[in-house]
């Protein structure tokens, strides 16, 4: 979801007129579908991290989260995986810190899929810490403990990381995916110019993230 479309809330990929797979072009195209960053940015030596930049409240990205969830339990030992949640707005920014709080008690991948679920199926907002506090209580996280991690050193500290790797990656849509600090895609770039449903969307992007991460590993 670009920042600009954050209010509209569109729940659809853009559909930009039929074409044959890029792949079958002879692959995926530089500034077509995905993009360089410049300059690299710094990564641990040894590892390719890719990173997928979300926002809980983001109707792509609930969309992507299988996908991508079962993707990443299935990468090779030199690859690691992680999320951010972006904070393109005030009540994102509150989505975000829930996110870590989750994440500094250990809690966050276990409660991801129901947070989705009260999101887009259920109609619930979950911006503020109590209602938040209130909601993850019945998943066994205790309000008192969450409420604590929410307004924690540590998680202010972690937002902040958060958004700074946004900025460096120049995040203006999500979901989106870095790579080995040198390259971005997502779904909606990933599918430039064809029609393609959500779900295949989601997979072209993970096809030109396999792509990338060879291109990180090769050094090319």
């Amino acid at each position: 979801m670009k920042r600009r479309d954050f209010s509209a809330l569109l729940a659809t990929a853009p559909a930009l007129g039929a074409a044959t797979s890029a792949h079958a072009q002879g692959g995926p195209v530089e500034g077509r579908h995905y993009q360089v960053i410049t300059p690299p940015l710094p990564t641990a030596p040894g590892k390719i991290e890719v990173v997928e930049f979300f926002w809980y409240g983001c109707p792509h990205c609930y969309a992507f989260e299988p996908a991508i969830e079962a993707w990443s339990k299935q990468l090779p030992n030199d690859v690691v995986f992680r999320k951010a949640h972006v904070a393109f707005r005030a009540n994102v920014k509150i989505h975000q810190r829930m996110f870590y709080a989750l994440e500094a008690l250990g809690k966050e991948a276990a409660a991801r899929p129901a947070i989705f679920n009260a999101m887009h199926q259920q109609g619930l907002t979950l911006d503020d810490a109590k209602s938040q506090a209130k909601f993850l209580s019945p998943l066994g996280i205790d309000p008192v403990k969450y409420q604590e991690a929410y307004n924690s050193f540590g998680v202010v500290t972690k937002c902040q990381q958060a958004e700074k790797l946004s900025e460096a990656y120049r995040i203006d849509g999500v979901p989106s995916i870095g790579i080995g600090g040198r390259f971005l895609t997502s779904p909606s770039q990933a599918g430039l110019g064809q029609r393609l449903s959500e779900l295949e969307l989601g997979q072209r992007a993970l096809q030109i993230t396999e792509f990338l991460i060879q291109r990180v590993r090769n050094k090319a």
